[in-house]
């Protein structure tokens, strides 16, 4: 049994200092050293070329140990030749490297220094936004051989192999070709390995391979939510029946047997977390099939809709990653609606009605439920209906003194076949038609129609409308019209909130909340002001599945998937919410270490951050404490510890407290020595460095940090659900400190977010997304009638700057805040600005906290 590996070992401790005199930090030069083999080739090659003490940084020192163990079969001189390109920056990558190696392998008396470069990639810069073109026009031009996520590892293996895209970022490929497949086919869902044999078409065919076997796993344990359960057993395009077999025929010949769905919100108010279920059911379901889905706007009550809805539910959309095929309106079937109403009329199977809404209520049995009975108006001569609903349209009416209501069957058991009202009079004007009509259809008038008028193959909604689609199904039979076929899943409830539009204007009237987007409520608009990227929105609803069933969803699980999506997505910076400064008193006052550290330690493509390492430094107040234990490991007077990628481990000596407060407000310490035998710190504390020069720290105006609005699950059950709220839902605190990356981040991340926007505007034009092609050239939001089209604006805001903030929380930049270098020209060196504001919300902790929960 081979000796345990120990870094203290004489004839290890030396190799560890070696390695890391080329660069690498201290856990990747240990690391380096457990293999001996490795070793004995990393310590040829630093030595054989000039490499000790060269101090490389880290990206480059760890490529030089990869060549360690790739470059076996190399020469001195074509190792010299590979270090030599690492050192100029021309080798960056780890596929880069290995194209090198296995260059020189075959070439070693003929190296061709621009063969080499081409062969390696050397210079070749492949932006994300022409791999998000590279990559939609692959996935286009084979459609046909791409079928679902089984296909997804073999597709980007072939992406990769591409020669425009071999030597592109491969995270930027891979994440682009996930997010094309979850548009596509919906997102991944895992299912019981028990269940795989159960999976329709699986292959049963022995791999020949390891790699292969992988990949044929995944094709039997992975599959979409849109071939399981509810949406799994939707009828095929086609397979709804009609009263007349032309009709189907017709339909077909419109949709070319394709499925076609649409979203048809009301647009009297801000959509709210229940709608991005809806969005990903009728979006996604029609992507996954290959088909397309409308955005319709049901604009049929000019009296509760303004401007500001319209704009928002299609920027709402477009920020959850769909694109409308196109956007219609209720209200451009008007003259049709009032067509067919009067042709119910002539079918004798419609009437008007004069009653009061107390007599209609009394004849449908009351509150007693008793017999009903037909009103009064209904059999009056179809003549006479015909000219009174004429009366409705010219103003003869005032609202309530006459409504046009279909004649059904009061028989039935469903109250949505008791003669329910088809128009009805109402003295608004219409934001598109002004005041052309005086007269409205209902929802139930206009739904099924408007979804028949444009051959919607799968109407879906949620259950709260199973009665309605009797009524559905009897309108366009009664019609003789195309009938979909509405189908029902149950509705997303987020418990802890409300989201009913009359209750959330009251708490934005009465000034409970700050706005219809204050980040403590669950509207679209809100969720995506706290900085909840909506990537975690989509995965959150996929993972909760389709069925018939509601989902009534504690908060705490909706904020545990989002930090589930965020651990490998959000960059890390080290933030110090409460200052406490820590004067080093060994440390000369000029000195200055520059720190380059990783934004992420596991994901390594989102670059690093470089941060200056002074003799005063700030650490948070919670990780002091003056009486010290022997379960706390963080700072205490006399006690060590270390400090996230700092040279060494500071210990406290003495401290100084407010004279009257008894506050401490200064601790004074040591650096001490550190070295590859030096004791680990048990404990690591984050810190920020005041250092002007380099614009450390940042410093944060506003923290803004929220906990649930209410006190109970189920603030609506409540008789005052005012009386419900928390009074502490929201915590501000001030004075906040962050390290000097941020800027870079920032810009960053708005720069990213402003090409993403524009490339997913191009590509949704190429698509044949019509919001998308009539895009303004100049970025408006609206078109010449100030009706909403797509804009590379809707989805570009300061919540794109999203970061972790070590050991605190995650956090994204508020719309109030103000930072002038993201208003200035990309190539500007970011940093703070005369005038800035820098105001933070958290968008959750690390992990749920009990003890924060409202009581």
């Amino acid at each position: 049994m081979p000796p345990k590996f120990d870094p203290k070992d004489p004839a290890v401790a030396p190799l560890i200092a070696l390695f890391e005199s080329l660069g690498l930090s201290t856990p990747k030069a240990v690391e380096a050293a457990k293999a001996p083999k490795t070793a004995a080739a990393l310590k040829e090659i630093i030595l054989g070329q000039d490499l000790e003490g060269k101090r490389l940084d880290e990206k480059r020192a760890v490529l030089i140990s990869s060549l360690a163990g790739a470059g076996g079969k190399l020469g001195h001189e074509e190792k010299a030749y590979i270090v030599r390109k690492v050192e100029e920056g021309k080798l960056e990558r780890a596929d880069q490297l290995a194209a090198g190696v296995k260059y020189l392998e075959l070439h070693k008396n003929a190296i061709d220094d621009e063969e080499f470069d081409r062969e390696c990639g050397v210079g070749v810069v492949v932006t994300p936004e022409e791999v998000k073109r590279l990559v939609l026009l692959y996935l286009s031009e084979n459609a046909k051989e791409i079928e679902g996520w089984q296909a997804f590892s073999a597709t980007l293996m072939k992406l990769k192999a591409t020669p425009e895209l071999r030597w592109a970022p491969t995270l930027d490929v891979k994440n682009v070709t996930e997010g094309a497949f979850v548009e596509r086919f919906g997102p991944k869902v895992a299912v019981n390995p028990k269940d795989a044999k159960k999976t329709a078409g699986a292959a049963k065919v022995a791999p020949a391979s390891t790699a292969e076997a992988s990949s044929s796993t995944a094709v039997t344990t992975e599959r979409s939510v849109f071939e399981e359960g509810f949406l799994g057993k939707l009828h095929k395009p086609g397979g709804n029946p009609q009263i007349n077999p032309k009709l189907k025929e017709q339909h077909l010949n419109a949709t070319g047997g394709n499925v076609w769905t649409r979203f048809p919100p009301e647009p009297n108010g801000f959509l709210h977390i229940g709608h991005s279920k809806a969005i990903f059911v009728n979006f996604g379901y029609a992507a996954h099939n290959h088909g397309k889905c409308y955005l319709r706007y049901d604009d049929t009550n000019p009296e509760a809709e303004e401007q500001q809805y319209f704009d928002s539910i299609l920027a709402m959309i477009r920020w959850l990653g769909y694109e409308p095929w196109k956007i219609t309106y209720s209200s451009d079937y008007f003259q049709r609606l009032y067509d067919l109403a009067v042709d119910l009329i002539k079918r004798d199977k419609a009437y008007i009605c004069h009653c009061s809404a107390e007599q209609i209520f009394a004849d449908r049995g009351g509150e007693e439920r008793g017999p009903r009975r037909a009103c009064e108006h209904r059999n009056r001569p179809v003549e006479e209906s015909l000219v009174e609903f004429e009366g409705m349209r010219d103003g003869k009416y005032k609202p309530g003194e006459a409504i046009l209501r279909m004649k059904q069957d009061l028989e039935d058991g469903n109250p949505m076949m008791w003669d329910i009202v088809a128009y009805r009079v109402l003295n608004a004007p219409h934001h598109r038609t002004g005041t052309t009509w005086r007269i409205y259809p209902t929802y139930d008038f206009t739904h099924c129609l408007c979804d028949s008028f444009e051959n919607i193959s799968h109407s879906l909604c949620t259950t709260e409308f199973i009665l309605s689609r009797t009524s559905y199904e009897w309108l366009c039979d009664a019609l003789e019209v195309y009938k979909p076929r509405q189908s029902e899943y149950g509705r997303l409830n987020i418990q802890g909130t409300v989201m009913s539009k009359r209750k959330i204007l009251k708490l934005v009237k009465e000034g409970h909340v700050s706005g219809w987007d204050d980040p403590r409520l669950y509207t679209l608009i809100a969720l995506r002001r706290r900085g909840i990227p909506p990537g975690a929105i989509i995965s959150f609803v996929s993972g909760l599945g389709v069925s018939t069933s509601p989902s009534n969803i504690q908060t705490a699980r909706f904020e545990q998937a989002v930090r589930q999506y965020l651990e490998n997505t959000a960059p890390r910076l080290m933030m110090v919410l409460k200052p406490l400064k820590v004067t080093l008193e060994n440390v000369p006052e000029d000195r200055v270490v520059m720190i380059e550290k990783p934004l992420h330690p596991k994901v390594p493509e989102l670059g690093t951050s470089t941060v200056p390492f002074t003799r005063t430094l700030y650490i948070d107040a919670d990780d002091f404490r003056l009486e010290d234990s022997k379960d706390y490991f963080r700072l205490a007077p006399g006690k060590t510890v270390g400090l996230f990628q700092a040279p060494a481990p500071i210990t406290c000596t003495r401290y100084r407290t407010d004279p009257t407060t008894g506050e401490v407000v200064e601790l004074f310490c040591n650096l001490e020595e550190s070295n590859s035998t030096s004791k680990k710190p048990k404990a690591f504390i984050q810190w920020i460095a005041d250092h002007p020069a380099s614009g450390s720290p940042v410093r944060v105006d506003e923290t803004r940090v929220f906990l649930q609005l209410f006190k109970s699950d189920d603030p609506a059950a409540t008789e005052d659900f005012i009386a419900d709220l928390n009074p502490n839902s929201l915590e501000v605190v001030k004075g906040a400190l962050l390290e000097v990356g941020f800027w870079s981040l920032a810009k960053k991340a708005m720069v990213d977010a402003r090409k993403e926007s524009e490339a997913r505007l191009k590509s949704a034009a190429t698509a044949g997304s019509e919001p998308a092609k009539e895009a303004s050239p100049n970025g408006a939001s609206h078109d010449a009638r100030s009706e909403p089209v797509a804009s590379v604006e809707q989805l570009v805001g300061n919540e794109c700057i999203r970061f972790q903030g070590l050991r605190v929380g995650y956090f994204a930049v508020d719309k109030d805040a103000r930072l002038g270098c993201l208003t200035e020209e990309d190539a500007t060196t970011p940093g703070a600005r005369s005038g800035d504001s820098v105001i933070l919300n958290r968008i959750v902790s690390l992990k749920e906290d009990s003890a924060k929960k409202a009581s």
